[in-house]
């Protein structure tokens, strides 16, 4: 049974551990829970790379990163996840200029835009949200794996608990429904992360992969949601949606807790996991699906070009 609220454990950007030293890579860390994701860490003593399909508004968030944290060394690297080809390109600068890395942060996403697709032909949204993804994390790993400590976070969602894995029809080619192939990206994420972990402690490397989700927090993640239910966000949001701040703590969490561990997944302690402070939270049964978690590895491998170390 869990606990009530009021003697739950509060953990907050206060226990976020020293980062000095520490080299983060974070995807869509201009805006939202990628931003506060950024500044914590770089208050924190991390340096930050925001890696963003838009490198002005990046710019933009290292500007205002360096105002909170003055010392924080910031660098932006372009990544669109919607072309392969961007995820190569930003994964060869991120590699010339670093032979190691601490965490590496998939936080950047897309929630129900009309159906569309990516430079190479996927869905956009399991394009983007899972497929770029895989596609940088398999380019970077090895600089992780050189990296005690090392890990990989990848932001999910509670859209997940809706997800179906059509491998009959990735692509939503025959019929496009945009929340059911938001929940499918979600699900995406989490499988890739439960995969990856097994991969990791199989090879022994001392890089751990763990997933995140921020609860329900408006943030611009919702600007493709119908007019009316933007009125009741903007509204009346306060009484079931948090901040950014606070919807970012499962990913620090996840991040730099000392007492987290590969395969664990964070969310908010609330009710539905929609607000609150974060904690380890469970998955469907369907994330934990091996042999879909096996399927998925393999197509994405197919679909991106890209193989892993591990």
């Amino acid at each position: 049974m869990s606990q009530p609220s009021s003697t739950r454990e509060r953990w907050t950007a206060a226990d976020v551990p020293d980062q000095a030293g520490r080299t983060a890579v974070i995807t869509g860390a201009n805006a939202g829970i990628g931003f506060e994701t950024a500044r914590v860490l770089a208050e924190h003593g991390a340096a930050i790379v925001l890696a963003c399909r838009d490198a002005g508004k990046a710019r933009d968030a290292a500007a205002r990163i360096s105002a909170a944290a003055p010392r924080a060394a910031t660098t932006v690297v372009r990544l669109d996840l919607a072309s392969l080809a961007s995820v190569r390109e930003a994964g060869e600068e991120i590699r010339a200029g670093h032979d190691h890395l601490d965490l590496l942060i998939n936080n950047a996403g897309l929630m129900i835009p009309p159906r569309g697709v990516t430079a190479d032909g996927f869905e956009l949204q399991i394009g983007t949200n899972h497929l770029g993804h895989f596609a940088l994390t398999g380019l970077l790993l090895d600089r992780l794996l050189v990296q005690p400590g090392s890990r990989v976070v990848t932001v999910s969602s509670n859209g997940h608990r809706a997800g179906r894995i059509n491998f009959d029809d990735l692509h939503a080619q025959r019929r496009y429904r945009r929340w059911t192939a938001y929940a499918q990206s979600k699900l995406a994420n989490l499988m890739f992360t439960y995969e990856l972990q097994r991969r990791l402690t199989a090879a022994g490397a001392p890089t751990v992969a763990l997933a995140a989700h921020p609860g329900t927090a408006f943030t611009e993640l919702t600007r493709h949601m119908p007019g009316p239910v933007q009125f009741l966000y903007q509204s009346f949001g306060g009484a079931f949606t948090q901040s950014a701040t606070m919807g970012a703590l499962p990913t620090l969490r996840a991040a730099t807790d000392p007492a987290a561990r590969g395969g664990e997944y964070y969310g908010p302690d609330g009710r539905f996991e929609s607000t609150g402070y974060p904690h380890a939270v469970t998955s469907t049964a369907r994330s934990h699906d091996e042999q879909g978690q096996r399927r998925l590895w393999q197509e994405s491998e197919r679909l991106t070009g890209v193989t892993y170390p591990v």
